[in-house]
């Protein structure tokens, strides 16, 4: 038996990267997936990509910044599949460099929108339809910045920190109503952005920041998740699962 088997998932900005990988492992593992993101051409092949592998997904276009978004997420997972056991919070932007000094203040409000309250508004709809059914597991995504600071990227760390101690006060809150929640923490990954972004030596100073000597992937990132949404983590919740090569043993 599949490790998702009968399972409803939202996982959002699941356009690509981390959410793409997710949701595609979700659904070969027999979840029925609920892709959401900004971007409905990437949301809609994502969706294709499962049904091509005889899997079950369906696309919602919503931005995890405006509640009401994530309110008619969870009632369209329900209109379609009748219920809610996993949500991955995956939505993310990182926001601009800047020191905290000349941070602008549109870009510091949309950081947080987007990667604290986004994470909030996600759960306050999907902690609720799993109350029904007695039993859910919720994976947010934090970061290594989650944990410590980065140069330049205030905004992104404070968020990231936020969302650990949310997850923290919800897998508390939760626990005896059989719903788990629990964030995890990827380093840097590599994306076709970063690759086509970074020069070579830019990019290999950044590998160079984990001890393996490399960038983590969506994929292994994806793993993680599954494991968490899984029965086989059922006595896991409250918890921070960094998955960093090391960086943050350093």
């Amino acid at each position: 038996m599949s490790l998702l088997e009968d399972k409803v998932a939202i996982v959002t900005g699941a356009g690509s990267g981390i959410g793409k990988s997710t949701a595609v492992l979700f659904a070969k593992n027999g979840a029925k997936v609920v892709v959401t993101d900004i971007n409905e051409e990437h949301g809609n092949a994502v969706v294709s990509t499962i049904k091509e592998n005889e899997g079950e997904a369906i696309f919602v276009n919503a931005d995890t910044s405006k509640p009401e978004d994530s309110e008619r997420t969870v009632a369209e997972a329900i209109k379609a599949f009748g219920k809610l056991d996993i949500a991955v919070n995956n939505a993310g932007i990182s926001g601009v460099v800047s020191p905290i000094g000349e941070y602008p203040i549109e870009e510091w409000n949309k950081v947080i929108s987007v990667n604290l309250n986004g994470v909030f508004y996600g759960m306050r709809y999907q902690i609720p339809a799993m109350e029904k059914n007695g039993s859910g597991s919720i994976i947010n995504v934090a970061s290594i910045l989650g944990q410590v600071g980065f140069e330049n990227s205030g905004a992104y760390a404070a968020a990231k920190h936020g969302v650990v101690g949310l997850s923290k006060s919800a897998g508390i809150e939760y626990a005896k109503k059989g719903i788990r929640v629990n964030s995890a923490g990827p380093a840097f990954i590599e994306t076709p952005l970063v690759k086509s972004s970074l020069s070579d030596e830019a990019y290999q100073n950044l590998a160079n920041l984990h001890p393996m000597g490399r960038l983590g992937s969506s994929d292994e990132c994806a793993e993680l998740f599954l494991w968490l949404a899984s029965d086989k983590a059922s006595f896991a919740t409250g918890a921070y699962y960094p998955i960093d090569g090391g960086y943050l043993a350093k």
